[in-house]
């Protein structure tokens, strides 16, 4: 999807708040049975059309408002994702801005997940 270059620049200006991880290294935590929450925070027909086997889901739209319920402890460690790491970076930006210190937004998106052969539900 071809994206404004006013998004993109939003998106720019989050991402050089945030902290990024690649799919490789979100796998990796995901096998050693690491403890983190791992987030899709796609719209629910982009959930509902498949995600990420291990992940969670909290769209985009409520986020803010409902984090709480899934990660009361503002130190616990936060992965986001989304279909290619714009609005999860936008929404990692929202996260810290909260109070959340660990937060990261995995680069690429499902589409890196995807590509990357790893499993989805």
């Amino acid at each position: 999807m071809k994206h404004s270059e006013a998004f993109e620049k939003l998106c720019q200006d989050a991402r050089s708040r945030i902290r990024e991880i690649s799919v490789e290294d979100v796998k990796r935590k995901l096998d050693a049975g690491e403890n983190f929450h791992f987030i899709d925070i796609r719209e629910d027909h982009e959930w509902d059309a498949g995600h990420a086997a291990g992940a969670t889901h909290l769209g985009r739209g409520i986020l803010e408002r409902d984090i709480n319920n899934t990660a009361s402890d503002t130190n616990e460690e936060i992965v986001l994702y989304c279909g290619g790491g714009y609005r999860s970076a936008l929404s990692a930006d929202n996260l810290q801005k909260m109070g959340y210190s660990n937060v990261l937004s995995m680069a690429g998106g499902i589409r890196a997940w995807r590509e990357a052969g790893y499993p989805c539900d």
